[in-house]
């Protein structure tokens, strides 16, 4: 059997880093950076008031209480050079430019808000509540740097800058596909032998919560025809193809039966339990990697997470690698099969010390998937943890 690592390996060393395009501000969140943002001006461009109160010269209050007459108000967006002198006061917004001769700004709340004239209760420092012009970023100083992940507060940032698109690398495409004659649309009544399709709404969910954009294409049945057919009609839309079923050892296996003639994708028993069966390659013209995951609905989600997860992340630009590892203490005994490396779930304490295995180890069992967050990894070697062990863990 090929190992765990040796099996990643290979996606990785197949799966291509998107090609960047230039985007909307809009459409940028999840995507990843792909050039360097700086700013053309300072951030903030002028000297302004943090808070609602009084522009002021910090001297002037320094025995407050004191009452100063107020000479002008200025508001947020205000073009107009203002300036204060000695003695006087200016009533200022938050956001709105701090008028040339004060120092300082009083907030209301310090104050008896007056408009006419002010009276001050408590004395403030030099630089109080004031932003400085450019203390957050400096004219051409970079904010950040391609490969970075674009969430809001990148958003935020980049649209400070003053930007309208930006060059990303995007979030990729990846359609999901169930395979089984059994398997029905949940929502409506089931038939003799039949289940609810779970693996295609779990799979796509989980290509969007990698930073993906999941299309569930829904079930196929056992036929190979129909299922390339579908595959084929998909391409089009996808940097990438999960399917779950049709890739284990006996009869009506129709991802298995219809991909091998292609020569392109390949099936192997990797040695992990659950997820044994095991397929990879790429099919089309453009050569769109595909991952063919046992139908188990425990097998297809830890095959996602141990193989699909890390690839998704090399396509958007980001590190890739297998997922970080943990380490906490097991609270009851283990057993593993010897020569796979098992991934049992569990629930990770808060605190990230302690592991419980949640009551439930079947490939099958997805309530129990469910209640878990995390997986607990015994390595290929080992075929018992006692109580109390320190294991590897992987947060889910």
């Amino acid at each position: 059997m090929k190992s765990v690592d040796a099996h990643l390996a290979d996606i990785l060393a197949t799966v291509r880093t998107l090609a960047p395009l230039e985007v909307e501000l809009e459409r940028a969140l999840g995507t990843t950076l792909a050039e360097e943002v700086s700013s053309p001006v300072p951030l903030p461009p002028f000297d302004n008031s943090a808070m609602d109160g009084y522009a002021v010269r910090h001297a002037d209050i320094a025995g407050a209480p004191v009452t100063l007459p107020v000479i002008d108000d200025v508001a947020a967006g205000s073009g107009e050079l203002r300036a204060i002198g000695p003695g006087h006061a200016v009533r200022i917004m938050t956001g709105a430019p701090l008028p040339a001769g004060a120092d300082a700004v009083v907030p209301v709340e310090w104050t008896d808000g007056g408009t006419a004239t002010v009276r001050v209760e408590r004395p403030v420092a030099e630089g109080h509540a004031v932003r400085r012009a450019g203390e957050d970023v400096q004219a051409g100083e970079v904010v950040l740097k391609p490969g970075t992940r674009i969430g809001a507060a990148q958003l935020g940032i980049i649209a400070g800058t003053g930007r309208r698109r930006v060059w990303v690398r995007p979030r990729p495409r990846v359609v999901v596909l169930s395979t089984g004659a059994e398997l029905v649309e949940p929502g409506t009544p089931l038939g003799p032998g039949q289940i609810w399709d779970s693996n295609s709404f779990t799979l796509t969910a989980a290509v969007r919560e990698a930073g993906g954009d999941g299309f569930r294409a829904g079930t196929v049945t056992d036929d190979p025809a129909v299922f390339l057919d579908q595959l084929d009609a998909q391409l089009v839309r996808a940097d990438a193809v999960i399917t779950s079923g049709g890739v284990s050892m006996g009869a009506y296996e129709p991802v298995k039966e219809a991909l091998t003639p292609l020569g392109t994708v390949r099936f192997e028993r990797v040695a992990m339990q659950p997820g044994m069966p095991q397929g990879f390659g790429v099919v089309g013209d453009d050569q769109v990697p595909i991952f063919t995951l046992p139908g188990n609905p425990v097998s297809s989600y830890v095959s996602f997470m141990l193989f699909v997860r890390p690839a998704l992340r090399k396509m958007s630009g980001l590190p890739a690698g297998p997922p970080p590892i943990h380490t906490a203490q097991v609270l009851a005994g283990l057993r593993s099969p010897e020569g796979k490396r098992s991934f049992l779930r569990g629930v990770l304490a808060d605190d990230g010390t302690v592991v419980t295995p949640v009551h439930g180890q079947g490939s099958h069992q997805l309530a129990a998937l469910a209640s878990a967050n995390c997986l607990i990894v015994v390595p290929e070697q080992v075929t018992e943890v006692p109580s109390g062990a320190a294991v590897q863990v992987i947060r889910i």
